[in-house]
């Protein structure tokens, strides 16, 4: 049995896989950068905030208590991350669409949370928005100019980047940028006349007449920094240090790598024990983008109603097929690969069936196999404790997918394996896929449908061999095969499974 001791967390502090210790014990704070609410959420969003629904999940199967805190981005974030050139992603949407921007604030806030409703993803136990934190925003600010790692300039305070990597060794080891490389890449545009140095990020902006979202503050009308509100919120609800920050790994740098020096400059400590950043989503091996046609949404998925897609896809086809690919590494997205999702979904939910209606007759007869099952049960949880490795954790599965099959079909004997065996099978089986995967059955009945329709064409081919109609015998057997169903015959009669 894997306990809380065995769990192993890649950091990207370390660049290693690190054994998990929280800080209070029994206890977990865990903090995920959330969306910027100016559009509909996209697929990467989806698995990002999944993979962390994933580790929210099985924290929790493992016996922590998690404080899960994840924000809403409703100001402060522009169009140029790194830069002031840029203009507001929620007021410009606003004006685009003349609406006030509490209004596109609202439409897409609502929008994410029934994705994340559909993809069965737990709400997190906050979820504090930035204009919400004001206050603690501007007491933050003013803490870090009191510490002297920033000077303000008319009316925007700066962070003194440069000067805090030129004393902090922490500034970088997320991304494994170094100093020089801040230097080099940094550029002396226009917009950054004001500034110190080009590498010094704003932590409040100063606001001209025509910005619709503006704060009083010490320093003059305006509004904070996009980074500055994840350190805001996540030191309110966590406190100054906390066990895990996540996020997609194109948040490291600057997003979090600023966010180290705000809280190091303001708390005197960075945030976070452990770092985890989920990897990118492509399409066929192509970037998603707009540009290039192959960015789907999550509607378009559930719909179908896309040029890239053959047909629509289930919310929990989409889960599982996230579940496929470890979340460290990069999930290429594609019809046939969705395809093949829905066919391994499928199969996993009708062993599950199966297993759960199991009934144990007769005496024990415990042997090998009784073993061979235990071992397999065994080494879903060890996977699951190395890094969270999902695809690992499927491939057991599957192992037992075909156990269970096997005993459906009759070639293995229930009394192969004791009582005691069974019901860790049926208990754990369930745990994964339920509350550790959140995987789902279909609120159509689809295995039931499936079966009906099989059972009618496993008796026309029965009346074609007994009327020795080989060719057709055959026909059946061989397209159901080419569609992924194997019939196998027995002294029972015939049975099918997914293959």
């Amino acid at each position: 049995m894997q306990t809380q001791e065995n769990l192993k967390i890649y950091n990207s502090l370390s660049r290693s896989k690190e054994t998990f210790k929280s800080i209070h014990e029994g206890r977990v704070g865990m903090y995920v950068c959330g969306p910027t609410v100016y559009s509909d959420v996209h697929l990467g969003n989806c698995r990002t905030f999944t993979s962390f629904d994933l580790i929210y999940r099985y924290l929790t199967h493992l016996g922590y208590k998690v404080r899960y805190v994840r924000n809403i981005t409703d100001v402060g974030h522009l169009e140029n991350d790194e830069e002031m050139t840029g203009e507001d992603k929620i007021t410009k949407k606003a004006r685009i669409e003349q609406l006030e921007p509490m209004e596109i604030v609202q439409r897409y806030t609502k929008g994410f949370h029934n994705v994340m409703a559909q993809l069965n993803n737990h709400p997190p136990s906050i979820e504090p928005s930035a204009t919400g934190h004001i206050i603690e925003q501007i007491e933050m600010v003013q803490q870090i100019l009191d510490n002297g790692y920033a000077y303000e300039r008319n009316g925007s305070v700066y962070f003194k980047t440069v000067q805090f990597a030129e004393k902090h060794e922490e500034y970088g080891q997320i991304s494994g940028k170094k100093l020089e490389d801040l230097r080099v890449e940094t550029r002396d545009l226009k917009a950054q006349s004001e500034k110190d140095h080009p590498a010094d990020f704003a932590i409040w902006m100063n606001a001209n007449e025509s910005h619709i979202m503006r704060w009083n503050s010490p320093w003059g009308v305006g509004f904070p920094g996009w980074h500055l509100e994840c350190s805001a919120m996540s030191t309110k609800y966590l406190g100054e240090h906390f066990d895990i920050h996540g996020g997609g790994m194109d948040l490291q740098f600057p997003h979090h790598e600023n966010e180290v020096a705000q809280n190091i400059g303001c708390c005197g400590t960075a945030p976070a024990n452990y770092w985890m950043h989920t990897n990118m989503l492509t399409f066929e091996g192509t970037k998603m983008s707009k540009s290039l046609g192959n960015s789907i949404l999550p509607d378009e998925l559930f719909t179908g109603e896309h040029e890239l897609l053959s047909q629509a896809y289930s919310p929990m086809t989409l889960r599982f097929f996230f579940l496929r690919t470890h979340y460290r590494s990069v999930c290429d997205f594609s019809d046939k690969g969705l395809k093949d999702a829905e066919k391994g979904f499928q199969k996993l939910m009708a062993a599950n069936k199966t297993l759960q209606e199991m009934e144990y007759i007769g005496k024990e007869k415990v042997n090998d196999e009784d073993k061979v099952i235990n071992g397999l049960i065994d080494e879903m949880s060890i996977h699951m404790n190395d890094d969270f490795n999902t695809p690992r954790v499927l491939a057991t599965m599957f192992e037992l997918v075909a156990k269970i099959n096997a005993f459906k079909n009759r070639q293995l004997k229930i009394n192969h394996i004791s009582k005691a065996t069974l019901e860790r099978l049926q208990t754990t089986f369930k745990a994964f896929i339920e509350d550790i995967f959140g995987l789902q059955a279909e609120e159509a009945n689809n295995d039931e449908v499936l079966d009906s329709v099989l059972q009618v064409l496993i008796e026309m081919r029965k009346e074609a061999r007994v009327n020795k109609d080989w060719a057709m015998s055959d026909k059946i057997r061989d397209e159901l095969m080419a569609a992924g169903i194997q019939l196998k015959d027995g002294k029972e009669g015939t049975s099918w499974s997914l293959v």
